[in-house]
């Protein structure tokens, strides 16, 4: 599994002390957990917890009943050759493993195991000593933000950047169990606005009856949840934020219904969809007596339901088609619209209006558009870019928005050098025979006669600053473009 994949779409089945101290019941809750995860094929890690009791409670209050946890830490303690056990057990059931190390000997320990992600506590997201030493690792890692102010999470967020440790966040509320006026699921929003290039998730404590809220956190696009199991028996109960292992199966179809209701970021349209509308609109028919070559107009037409099969419906009709065919009154029209360049230029404008409006890039419409189209306008959508001409001077700023798919082609420039500053989205860069893929924030110089070409799968937005911009001074690999009047390569629109 490829480190980006290791976080996707992941559920976190956090043990915790529910093992009780017993190395058995330990690998009963990961044996009937691992039968739930093979039923419904899902991504799911099982998670450890390591404390070194022996040195991470001072000396002095080993014995001591009053102090909250210690207690049950030491009540349930397992050896380092029992944890690697159940650790053995959950990869041999293919369960992704993880780990939440509370002390720096934990962190060497969790290495040994090999195991494969390393959690955060809440309560150690701002101990520095200990994170350094998790940094040290380089394995995947997931920090849980319990009473964790942005501004505390920055930090956190800047310390994994720039050690270049794959991580995520949790949105999590230290309380245990957790209530409905607690939850805040707009701060795990805000979360996923303020650190865009990283998964975000939730951490859940609330009541394990309750399906809501880990829906919820999936609709507010949650990538990772995590939840408290353990197995009640005769001698053992649970507390009130963990669920049963029996009674796991009903949360895992909250995640996954959840999931299949949120859909992907594309809206996916079927044919039962466009058939159950179309079956609503209204079809174009000869308010009289229409012969072969007239130019039709709106006064020589009506729009009603139904519409029938290949007709002609009332949002495609356009003044001065020319029919094809004699109609009679009251018949409907069957005639196919052309799409001119003004159509399609217009459809491409707002579409890059779309995309520069989700990428939250605000331009002001009175700079030039700059429509490059290759290989022409009817595949601009293939080979093209939209270009917004900010300034040329001495210096140049541009900004470039890739539509889903396209791909410019390979070209260079004699005269300017520039360079490319992402700001939403993906785009792949081929500079002199290398690809890559750049994100948000990532800059990329482009220097005099580099071949380069770039594509981008999802649409991306970014920022082009460069010496300046000289006309005629792209030169393509394809014989064929340069062939071809650059006038006619490009559509320019200065109010847009």
């Amino acid at each position: 599994m490829t480190q980006s994949a290791i976080f996707d779409d992941l559920i976190i089945f956090e043990m915790a002390n529910n093992h009780q101290g017993s190395l058995q019941h330990g690998l009963n809750i990961i044996r009937a957990l691992a039968k739930v995860v093979e039923k419904y094929k899902i991504h799911a890690a099982k998670k450890f917890q390591y404390r070194d009791l022996d040195t991470i409670i001072h000396p002095d209050y080993f014995d001591r009943k009053d102090v909250k946890n210690i207690p049950r830490f030491l009540s349930t303690r397992l050896t380092a050759s029992d944890f690697y056990k159940m650790v053995q057990e959950a990869k041999k059931l293919k369960l992704v493993t993880m780990c939440t190390p509370f002390d720096e000997q934990s962190v060497d320990l969790l290495v040994s195991h090999n195991i494969d992600i390393i959690k955060v506590a809440s309560c150690s997201s701002l101990d520095w000593p200990l994170l350094e030493k998790i940094a040290t690792a380089n394995k995947p890692t997931i920090i849980s933000t319990g009473a964790k102010s942005f501004v505390e999470m920055d930090k956190i967020y800047n310390f994994f950047l720039h050690r270049h440790i794959n991580f995520a966040l949790l949105h999590c509320v230290g309380l245990y169990p957790v209530h409905d006026d607690d939850v805040q699921l707009n701060a795990m929003k805000r979360m996923m606005l303020r650190y865009p290039n990283i998964p975000i998730g939730y951490s859940g404590h609330e009541n394990p009856k309750d399906m809501s809220i880990c829906k919820m956190a999936i609709a507010c696009g949650a990538k990772i949840v995590e939840r408290h199991v353990g197995m009640k028996t005769d001698t053992i109960s649970l507390n009130a934020y963990s669920t049963d292992v029996n009674d796991i199966e009903d949360w895992i179809k909250a995640i996954l219904s959840a999931r299949a209701i949120c859909g992907g970021k594309e809206k996916v349209i079927t044919q039962n969809e466009k058939d159950s509308m179309n079956a609503l609109a209204r079809g174009t028919y000869a308010a009289r007596d229409i012969r072969k070559g007239e130019s039709i107009k709106k006064e020589d037409i009506f729009f009603a339901i139904p519409v029938q099969e290949s007709q002609l419906t009332s949002g495609q009709f356009k003044e001065g088609l020319v029919a094809s065919q004699d109609y009679a009154y009251k018949a409907p029209i069957f005639e196919k619209t052309i799409k001119t360049q003004l159509d399609h230029t217009r459809e491409i404008i707002h579409e890059v209006k779309g995309i520069l409006s989700e990428s939250g890039l605000v331009i002001s419409n009175e700079h030039e558009l700059e429509l490059s189209h290759h290989y022409g306008i009817d595949v601009f959508r293939d080979y093209g870019a939209t270009i917004v001409n900010i300034i040329n001077r001495e210096y140049c700023k541009k900004i470039i928005i890739m539509l889903p798919g396209q791909k410019p082609p390979v070209h260079y420039h004699k005269s300017k050098e520039e360079s490319f500053q992402i700001l939403s989205g993906v785009l792949t860069l081929t500079l002199d025979g290398v690809t890559r893929d750049l994100y948000p924030g990532d800059l990329i110089t482009v220097k005099r006669n580099s071949p380069h070409a770039f594509s981008s799968i999802d649409g991306c937005v970014f920022e082009e600053i460069s010496t300046t911009h000289i006309k005629n001074d792209s030169y393509y690999d394809d014989p064929r473009i340069m062939s071809i009047d650059i006038i006619k390569r490009k559509t320019k629109v200065e109010l847009w």
